[in-house]
């Protein structure tokens, strides 16, 4: 049975700070009741995982990003074609057209969690300064998860 609420955090653990969103993921797993959420993780964003969008209420994607203004950025998903629809590496608005292209319908409420970080060398742990940032995205990770509600999130991202 697929779960309602899907967070989706993809990096890769073994490049600094890049491990931001694989990390909060970890967090979620030891601290929150997983009965309605589903946790997938990966290295990056495929064609394939627009499938993974199907029956849910409710999606979050998590990433680490160099273009956050604070620790974190928060905001709603909508479906975009944009150059990495081409790649194996692509965007989640890319996911979400591609969703939308082959399921005919629009899909669920998604949004994108980004975590700043900095440093992404290969071999590398994750720098002084995305530990803090990832201690404040899971705190509000909690909130959000605490209202698993479309409605709320939207509130949370316009106040971003």
């Amino acid at each position: 049975m697929v779960k309602p609420v899907l967070l989706f955090g993809y990096g890769n653990l073994s490049r600094g700070d890049d491990a931001l969103g694989p990390l909060l993921l970890e967090y979620v797993e030891s601290h929150f009741d997983l009965d309605g959420i589903e946790i997938l993780s990966d290295f990056q964003l495929q064609i394939e995982h627009a499938l993974d969008l199907e029956n849910r209420s409710l999606i979050l994607f998590v990433d680490a990003s160099v273009s956050c203004t604070s620790a974190f950025d928060f905001a709603v998903l909508t479906p975009a074609r944009d150059k990495s629809y081409t790649t194996h590496a692509m965007s989640p608005a890319a996911v979400l057209d591609v969703y939308q292209s082959i399921k005919k319908q629009n899909p669920p409420p998604c949004f994108l969690l980004s975590i700043k970080g900095e440093k992404f060398e290969l071999g590398e742990g994750l720098s002084a300064n995305a530990e803090q940032h990832l201690a404040q995205a899971c705190q509000f990770s909690g909130q959000l998860l605490g209202h698993p509600d479309s409605a709320v999130w939207r509130q949370h991202a316009d106040n971003a």
